[in-house]
């Protein structure tokens, strides 16, 4: 199938796909489970989907893990999922990185703890150069935040005389997002039947195509990723111009 164009290179092709996983909770419970089950779950896979991505025209995934909203949730589930990405980033980093997976993360850090800090960090210092797949990991992030913060970066820079406020483009704004080093998102997809972005990227994605699935995430499979990149592909995307 015929694939996206890369800003960066217009010979070059590639997807960048944000998935919103959704449905963790509601899977464990229609088993009898703990909800920590349905996430141990859903991370498992997310290795599964990340290493079909490539194949697929894939380069850059993006996927919302925890958003600055899910503190609300109850206390034991956010220690639990806290727990789950202390365990990922110490296990499965090492194996990402031999699969030329580059690791990154966008959210606010300072609520996270200083050892996932640490382990952030060294994630992503020790994937920084590779080129196969780029793997955004959305933590304590909120895309109306982001924007007010690179509002507040640049109102900073205009104050101290750095940014003429009269040459602020769409550009320069994008270069203060946590995404600065990424292309907008081609396509969002949402598992469990949720129809909303719910905060995620929401500057990215002012001209991305939306799939919502019905499908929970820990039943997301590759065969739905590509239904989900074949419906993807039969769109016309016009960016405000006329039908061709």
């Amino acid at each position: 199938m015929a694939l996206a164009r890369s800003f960066a290179d217009p010979q070059d092709t590639y997807l960048h796909v944000g998935i919103i996983l959704d449905g963790n909770g509601r899977w464990a419970r229609a088993r009898g489970l703990p909800r920590a089950a349905g996430h141990r779950r859903g991370a498992e896979v997310v290795k599964k989907i990340l290493r079909g991505c490539p194949d697929r025209g894939v380069r850059y995934l993006t996927i919302y893990a925890f958003s600055s909203e899910n503190w609300k949730r109850p206390q034991g589930e956010v220690a639990d999922l806290m727990g789950l990405l202390r365990l990922y980033l110490r296990r499965e980093v090492a194996d990402l990185h031999g699969n030329g997976v580059r690791i990154a993360f966008i959210g606010d850090r300072a609520r996270l703890s200083r050892e996932i800090n640490t382990l952030i960090t060294e994630a992503e210092e020790s994937t920084r150069h590779n080129a196969k797949l780029t793997l955004t990991v959305a933590v304590n992030y909120g895309g109306r935040q982001e924007i007010v913060d690179a509002v507040r970066r640049i109102a900073e820079q205009v104050r101290d005389g750095e940014l003429d406020a009269d040459a602020l483009s769409e550009e320069t704004f994008q270069r203060h997002l946590q995404t600065r080093d990424l292309p907008d998102l081609d396509l969002v997809i949402r598992t469990s039947g949720e129809q909303r972005l719910s905060n995620f990227l929401l500057w990215q994605s002012a001209y991305t195509e939306l799939v919502f699935v019905p499908t929970l995430w820990p039943d997301f499979t590759l065969e739905h990723l590509d239904q989900a990149i074949g419906e993807f592909q039969r769109r016309e995307r016009r960016y405000g111009g006329a039908r061709s």
